[in-house]
């Protein structure tokens, strides 16, 4: 049995999402930015795509810029406003994704900014009233703060940390990633200025993504060489990946309430089933209504097999993550979990949910869970 347990990873890409890029992989492969009628095609192919993103988003099409990804994205929501807004401080939080943390820090490292790191509470969650302060003493600065983080679930309260920059007359940047296709968003209400998608996130192709840049931003591009984007991003446009991005979002959408509650459904599920067959299991960030339903960052007992489960559970089928699969080869822990001070001794697995997971998919992960822990650390643990 095969069981994919790392949707936080990447996604398996839904046979719906390939039917639509097929055509324009095949019969229509003209340069979008040609004016003959090859170009035409593919043009209003990618406009409809756009169109597509901004309807279920309630902005405006022309709000809409797609990029390779997230990190893409990301890197141009903090470069650019950072450059184009002459921002000298930003906030962050110390368990923000590389994509945001590595590019606010060389930022800072080159001069051109103040970096703070705003307080967080033993499950991951910002301390506002330390968002406010930071604020106060720095109004105008730049603020970048994940809608859910990508190893331990927990979320952020996004209306409510919006209204908060801009009381202060901040610019917020929110890395979406991994809440995009997974909650709704309505631009027209969220004082956000940025956020950010990458498809492969939930169940569209890799390598394309968007970045919602609020009307009336004075952002340039981050790459140059082309008119592409309407000269926000040189380059021939990812066709296929650009009409895949857009039926994902439709599909997402279009079942929003229905996947949400059979992934929720799962999520509780294995919790229940680990607490009832694991002792001593504990769990890292948030695991209420409130956090991101789709990831269990779970924390197994101490034990001397604890640094081979990954790869046991492998070897049963059963992929998982000790992290953000971004830092996958690294020998260097989870960034996350350090700035929660979670025991370094302890075992700590990501489990992450999709639409097509099962219930006998969990089964068959605690079957062999209670396999791959040996018997005595169990009973120590109980």
């Amino acid at each position: 049995m095969h069981v994919y347990l790392d949707n936080a990873a990447t996604t398996q890409m839904d046979p719906a999402v390939l039917e639509a890029m097929l055509p324009f992989m095949t019969e229509h492969y003209g340069n979008p930015s040609s004016i003959h009628g090859f170009g035409r095609t593919t043009r209003a192919g990618i406009e409809r795509a756009r169109k597509t993103v901004a309807t279920h988003l309630n902005c405006s099409p022309g709000e809409i810029f797609f990029t390779s990804g997230g990190t893409e994205a990301n890197n141009m929501a903090i470069c650019r406003s950072i450059a184009d807004y002459g921002i000298t401080h930003a906030i962050s939080s110390p368990t923000e994704h590389h994509a945001v943390l590595h590019t606010l820090e060389a930022e800072r490292d080159a001069g051109r900014i103040k970096l703070s790191l705003v307080k967080l509470d033993k499950q991951g969650n910002v301390d506002l009233m330390h968002l406010e302060s930071l604020l106060s003493e720095n109004p105008g600065s730049f603020v970048s703060l994940m809608h859910a983080n990508n190893e331990i679930g927990t979320r952020l309260p996004l209306k409510e940390t919006a209204e908060l920059v801009k009381k202060y007359d901040g610019i917020f940047h929110s890395d979406t990633v991994q809440t995009m296709g997974h909650y709704k968003f309505d631009l027209q209400e969220l004082q956000v200025d940025f956020i950010n998608c990458a498809a492969h996130k939930f169940h569209g192709p890799k390598g394309v993504g968007f970045i919602f840049i609020r009307s009336g931003s004075k952002l340039h591009p981050l790459i140059h060489g082309g008119s592409q984007e309407r000269n926000m991003r040189g380059g021939t446009e990812n066709l296929y990946g650009i009409v895949g991005l857009a039926k994902a979002v439709e599909l997402a959408y279009s079942h929003l309430e229905e996947h949400q509650k059979h992934v929720s459904s799962l999520k509780s599920y294995m919790i229940s089933q680990l607490k009832q067959h694991i002792p001593g299991v504990l769990f890292n960030g948030d695991i209420s209504v409130d956090a991101l339903y789709t990831v269990l960052n779970v924390s197994f007992a101490p034990s001397k097999e604890g640094e081979m489960m990954l790869f046991n559970l492998d070897i049963n089928g059963i992929a998982a993550s000790g992290g953000s699969a971004c830092s996958s080869g690294s020998n260097i822990g989870s960034h996350v979990l350090g700035a929660l001070s979670v025991d370094p001794e302890r075992t700590n697995v990501r489990f992450s949910f999709s639409k097509f997971n099962t219930k006998e998919d969990i089964d068959y992960t605690i079957s062999k869970l209670r396999e791959i822990i040996p018997s005595e650390t169990l009973e120590n643990a109980r």
